[in-house]
């Protein structure tokens, strides 16, 4: 019988009092320990860290569209086409989340239900800075961060700052030449669907070649609103297998309020287009 391999042999550093490590580099003592179940139930720690994994998931998705935003601005169309791809894939990754915790049955959620006390998925303030950045800036929602003043300056700094789709609709009115209204650029309020936008990318739509990089643009977001319209669909579906029409820990009437953020488009011209060509 042959040694057991010795990665050793191979070259592979196995002292580690001097130089970083991989648990150094990724901080993994703090991450592995930052899961405190208030319950002895068996189902909390599954989600803690369904809910952490996916905060973290958001984390990237606000670097990455920070970064397309400023490319997108820069006239830096390629930059910002490979950064929505991901952003799309984070959203798919987000979607997987949601198969892993639907193992969860109601009778297994009841077991630690009430250690949330009042706490709720409705008060992630990253996902709300998903949605201002991405252009459904409704300021009704920023009261539940009234009790954390850092967290309203970072809200506040992205009202203060043109949305991922008003970089996108300086764009299309610079090529297209069309003069889009001050309503296309509301900072603080949900964008609307507007007439002039639509028929600005209905110009770009019978006119592929001519502005194919716009185009390709509008089809990228069109992707990321896609995934993300999933990832909302199968939260609404995931809190109506575990706790049905009950109201949300957070006071919200669970999968009532779930389901009218199913009508919620973020780009509403690059959809309405689609019926006119």
């Amino acid at each position: 019988m042959s040694d057991p391999y010795n990665p050793e042999d191979d070259g592979a550093q196995m002292s580690f009092d001097r130089d970083m490590s991989y648990g150094d580099y990724l901080g993994l003592d703090r991450i592995l320990t930052a899961q405190a179940p208030l319950s002895t139930a068996h189902d909390e720690m599954l989600f803690i860290i369904q809910h952490q994994t996916s905060e973290l998931w958001m984390k990237l998705a606000l670097h990455e569209l920070n970064a397309a935003r400023e490319a997108i601005a820069a006239g830096a169309f390629q930059p910002a086409f490979k950064v929505l791809s991901r952003v799309a894939r984070i959203f798919d990754q987000l979607n997987s989340a949601w198969d892993v915790l639907r193992t969860m049955t109601p009778s297994d959620y009841t077991t630690f239900r009430e250690s949330l006390g009042k706490s709720s998925g409705f008060q992630s303030h990253q996902y709300r800075l998903i949605e201002y950045v991405l252009g459904n800036r409704n300021l009704n929602l920023m009261k539940v961060h009234d009790h954390r003043p850092d967290v309203l300056a970072l809200l506040e700094g992205e009202l203060a700052r043109p949305s991922l789709y008003h970089v996108t609709l300086e764009a299309l009115a610079g090529a297209t030449g069309h003069s889009l209204p001050d309503a296309a650029y509301q900072r603080r309020a949900p964008h609307a669907h507007v007439p002039e936008v639509e028929a600005a990318w209905r110009e770009v739509y019978l006119d592929t070649t001519r502005y194919w990089t716009l185009y390709e643009l509008a089809e990228k977001l069109v992707d990321l609103e896609d995934y993300f319209r999933r990832w909302r669909f199968n939260h609404v579906t995931t809190v109506e297998r575990v706790i049905g029409f009950k109201r949300g820990t957070g006071g919200t009437s669970g999968v009532v309020y779930l389901r009218k953020m199913l009508d919620v488009e973020l780009f509403p011209e690059l959809w309405s287009v689609r019926g006119g060509l």
